[in-house]
């Protein structure tokens, strides 16, 4: 897939980003490269294969999922300078 200027610099709006006027037909190949592998793995036939997490079956080893510190809640609440019905309360920032 060819991109062309128009869309490279679409492309460089939405992603914030400054593009040099010299820069925009490297940008514009290296984008279309992009696209062209993606379209590419878009055709492999993928019917029967099994997703994987880890390409390399790999298992993470994860902890227990319990409680290991008693609840602080009340000790907490004490010093915080406002709450109300067991909640935090914070100054509004956004009008």
């Amino acid at each position: 897939m060819s991109l062309d200027t128009t869309q490279v610099l679409a492309i460089a709006d939405l992603s914030r980003l400054q593009i040099d006027e010299k820069s925009i037909t490297e940008f514009q190949t290296n984008l279309s490269n992009v696209l062209d592998l993606v379209d590419q793995l878009q055709a492999v036939d993928t019917t029967g294969v099994e997703p994987m997490a880890h390409p390399m079956d790999a298992v993470q080893r994860l902890r227990a999922d319990v409680v290991t510190e008693v609840n602080q809640r009340e000790k907490f609440q004490k010093i915080a300078p406002s709450t109300a019905n067991g909640h935090y309360l914070v100054p509004k920032v956004v009008e």
